[in-house]
């Protein structure tokens, strides 16, 4: 007997993101409580032979019990925290890519978490007007003030802050590589556009930002922003384009 699935399924939006979540639940937090509950069993081990007259001691193996259990607890929250921030990050990546699949209906080629070398592109969409490399970035709101972000071109500020790792760098090095990867696979060289997307955010661009290559939007105004583009690439040239990366793909999934 063997599956009937000739090879294995592309990816859907936050799978990677999932991993990690799994990866950190696993590392993270039930680890570290294994332990402390381990050490806990043998601290009432030895209060039980304590109590009972027995010779074994309870005392240093309690301070040890103790000082583990602190330090697993430690963890064990610093992990949930973490595991809060992943989700967050996957449920970002589940809604955009909910808002793009109307674009399937104009032809459009969606894949999902796609892999590059040691990184994934959260989206690539395929269209007539373009092939776009997008990034999701879900920052949780403020309870007060107008949750804005403020693009100057060359990078955002989140109230007054940039980011530890720059977005926008990050959607460029996407787009880039992407490009690389479809010159070497089909021949031809494609114009590939960065896109940062941040769900729930209102996105302000100032003058600087009017003629940069990348976009940075609310997921909600993609679909318009793509569809409304220049028709630049014929049918036969997105069915090349989606061909070569569906299978791409597929090869690194099915190494892993």
């Amino acid at each position: 007997m063997k599956s009937p699935i000739k090879s294995k399924p592309l990816r859907n939006p936050g799978d990677s993101t999932n991993d990690k979540i799994y990866d950190v639940l696993l590392d993270e937090v039930l680890k570290y409580f294994i332990i402390a509950l381990l050490l806990f069993l043998i601290a009432m081990m030895e209060w039980w032979h304590w109590y009972f007259n027995s010779p074994p001691s309870p005392i240093l193996s309690t301070i040890f019990a103790l000082g583990a259990i602190a330090f697993s607890i430690y963890k064990f929250y610093k992990g949930l925290a973490k595991v809060k921030n992943l989700k967050l990050g996957r449920d970002g990546e589940k809604a955009v890519g909910q808002y793009l699949e109307r674009l399937r209906s104009n032809g459009a080629l969606l894949l999902h978490d796609f892999p590059g070398d040691g990184f994934n592109i959260d989206h690539v969409v395929v269209h007539a007007s373009g092939i776009y490399a997008i990034e999701t970035k879900t920052f949780s709101k403020p309870d007060k003030g107008e949750p804005r972000i403020v693009f100057d071109g060359e990078s955002v500020t989140i109230f007054g802050k940039k980011p530890d790792r720059n977005p926008v760098t990050q959607a460029r090095a996407s787009s880039n590589w992407l490009r690389e990867k479809l010159a070497e696979s089909t021949g031809k060289k494609y114009v590939v556009r960065p896109v940062v997307l941040f769900p729930g955010w209102y996105i302000e661009p100032t003058a600087e930002a009017r003629n940069t290559d990348v976009w940075v939007l609310n997921p909600k105004a993609l679909p318009s922003f793509i569809e409304n583009s220049r028709h630049q690439i014929d049918e036969a040239d997105v069915h090349l384009i989606s061909s070569h990366l569906s299978r791409y793909a597929r090869s690194v999934l099915a190494l892993q």
